[in-house]
């Protein structure tokens, strides 16, 4: 992985800020392409360490730059973790700058991937993942965050192919 993906991809901070950054003004927008109850795939609910059988909200978004996707990405949050969370009334709003100023939050290691998104046309090089946790007991929260850097990304920005 070429030094100008690293930083993109091992970063730790809000993917959100990055990209409006990044945009150098351009407009920033987040269009929900789906979000419902479901099944986790089998990887996610691995990586959630949860059932499969055990039902899930999904949220799945495009992050674009003048309505061009950059990045889109798939959430996933073990139903008995919602307690309270409103995460369905998101809607064309961040996740991250929600999930971002949440006290005490802990974020796993990254995985890396290079395989495409299983739900957008569009490809890119390369896709990460990682779990977010905060609070404790009956008000412990965890989301699995998927986010998948798109071709449009890679072609605004002069970024290299890999």
């Amino acid at each position: 992985m070429s030094d100008d993906w690293w930083r993109w991809v091992a970063s730790r901070d809000s993917l959100t800020s990055r990209l409006i950054c990044a945009g150098g003004g351009q407009t920033f927008r987040v269009i929900l392409l789906d979000q419902r109850l479901a099944r986790p795939r089998l990887d996610e609910s691995q990586g959630l360490a949860m059932p499969r059988t055990q039902l899930a909200w999904c949220r799945e978004v495009a992050l674009c730059l003048e309505e061009r996707p950059w990045v889109v990405a798939r959430s996933v949050v073990p139903l008995t973790q919602l307690r309270g969370q409103r995460l369905d009334r998101l809607g064309e709003n961040s996740l991250g700058s929600w999930l971002f100023r949440q006290p005490g939050l802990a974020r796993s290691p990254i995985e890396v991937t290079a395989t495409p998104p299983p739900f957008f046309p569009d490809t890119g090089p390369w896709g990460r993942r990682s779990v977010f946790r905060h609070g404790r007991g009956y008000r412990r929260f965890t989301v699995l965050v998927q986010e998948w850097f798109l071709d449009t990304m890679t072609d605004d920005l002069g970024l290299p192919s890999r």
